[in-house]
């Protein structure tokens, strides 16, 4: 019988953080059998460890209720660290993955980011969608589509409160994402230069709402050095999953010289 691992991660208690299967004897399952185990789990996320490679390296996939997923940041913390402490190269389906632990804490290193333009219409469908109008939207942090292994509209607004007020309709905001090949929604508050609040819809994987999304984090890390938001050695500061009773802390560093973006954060064991 396959065993599944519950950790929650990018929060050291486990009230808090976004929970992830982990599933470290992957290797006999299929598709179907992967993605089945992952709807009964029913996380937003659960990681397959389809093959140990050798020397710290893993072949890991992704599925979610419903899809596949390129890449997943939290799964991956969660998976790091039920490996244990070391260093770890995770074969994605994005790329390769470097992975540090220690002490219950992991650091990924995601691929190289890049960022795109929204497509024509794309951000009157998405403000409908989310129930927004322009107006919401904070001017110093332009609309892009960012991408560190799975690709996440940034969408900001001016208040913490309107972002706290989110209610989108689910079925709107799905066609889209579908249409578009997004992966989740990063919708973004800036309350200080280093500090972002941040939440993350997730209908195409059958989730409402993430409550901390790392693959995510990577992408608004690399949006904001491409558009030079922050300085090119930021060390930045993610609060999410407070509006969900989940709170998170991701942590996003950009290491000048080097072309991915660090997300830490901790992980532990659910009951």
């Amino acid at each position: 019988m396959t065993e599944v691992l519950r950790y929650t991660a990018f929060s050291d208690d486990p009230a808090g953080g976004n929970p992830a299967g982990v599933v470290r004897d992957a290797d006999e399952l299929d598709d179907a059998g992967m993605l089945k185990i992952a709807a009964d789990v029913g996380y937003s996320e659960t990681a397959f460890v389809t093959h140990d490679l050798g020397g710290g390296r893993y072949r890991v996939r992704y599925f979610s209720p419903l899809i596949e997923v390129p890449f997943c940041g939290h799964a991956t913390v969660a998976t790091a660290v039920a490996l244990g402490d070391g260093a770890y190269t995770f074969t994605t389906k994005a790329g390769d993955v470097p992975v540090t632990v220690e002490e219950g804490r992991a650091t990924l290193t995601s691929v190289p980011p890049t960022i795109a333009d929204l497509p024509p219409g794309s951000l009157a469908a998405l403000l409908t969608a989310l129930r927004w109008n322009e107006a919401d939207l904070d001017p110093s942090l332009p609309p892009r589509v960012a991408y560190a292994g799975a690709h996440h509209p940034v969408i900001a607004v001016r208040t913490r409160e309107r972002l706290a007020d989110l209610d989108y309709d689910f079925e709107a905001l799905k066609s889209l994402m579908e249409a578009r090949g997004w992966t989740t929604i990063q919708l973004v508050h800036r309350s200080a230069d280093d500090t972002f609040d941040v939440r993350n819809p997730f209908p195409v994987g059958g989730v409402v709402e993430d409550p901390a999304t790392g693959a995510a984090a990577a992408a608004l890390g690399g949006y904001l050095r491409a558009l030079r938001l922050v300085p090119a050695d930021a060390t930045l500061h993610l609060r999410q999953g407070d509006d969900l009773g989940r709170p998170s802390r991701l942590l996003v560093r950009l290491v000048p010289g080097e072309a991915g973006v660090r997300v830490s954060g901790a992980a532990v064991p659910l009951a």
